[in-house]
């Protein structure tokens, strides 16, 4: 039951317990960061202009791209084009 709780989601999109972690945190690493920043930028607006939208763009990219890892490699080879022999 407890092994459930910590493994459970982490699966349900493709990642081990410590691969969840390790996304997570660096997700979490990354809002803090553009949230001093945006705290700085409203004490002095002419500081970090585009720094929390261009955190948020990335974040949302990286969650949309990679949101199931098993979907990301399957549709990678599922897409991929076959050679026909001869071709480089």
């Amino acid at each position: 039951m407890i092994k459930r709780a910590f493994t459970e989601h982490p699966a349900s999109v493709g990642e081990s317990y410590g691969e969840h972690l390790a996304q997570a945190s660096s997700f979490g690493f990354a809002m803090i960061g553009a949230g001093l920043a945006c705290l700085i930028h409203g004490l002095l607006p002419f500081l970090f202009v585009k720094t929390g939208s261009r955190c948020i763009e990335g974040l949302h990219q990286r969650m949309v791209t990679h949101r199931d890892r098993r979907q990301s490699a399957g549709a990678s080879t599922a897409s991929a084009p076959t050679r026909q022999p001869g071709q480089a």
